[in-house]
């Protein structure tokens, strides 16, 4: 009965759908896209080695789609949100 009550928590892991990171082609992408944006190669280069591990796959297109000018879908915008401020936060400016 233990090695049951062990493994639960294991199994429950097991089930959860695993999340693909960001491509290269993603980054590139990205880092293509904030660069005619702003221009500012050090910004641009940190906010696209900060999206390979704050987002995964599917939300780097969300974030992509959005730097060119589209806007998330109501049931993306609180976790756009986030990623927007912690991406600022790790990749603040020094003003």
């Amino acid at each position: 009965m233990r090695k049951i009550l062990l493994a639960l928590p294991l199994l429950a892991l097991s089930s959860l759908p695993v999340l693909a990171a960001p491509t290269a082609a993603q980054k590139d992408e990205f880092y293509s896209v904030c660069m005619g944006i702003s221009q500012d190669a050090a910004l641009c280069g940190c906010k696209a080695d900060a999206a390979m591990s704050l987002i995964d796959e599917r939300f780097m297109g969300v974030v992509i789609a959005s730097m060119k000018g589209g806007s998330p879908a109501a049931e993306d915008f609180r976790a756009y949100n986030a990623y927007v401020a912690k991406s600022n936060q790790v990749c603040k400016p020094n003003y």
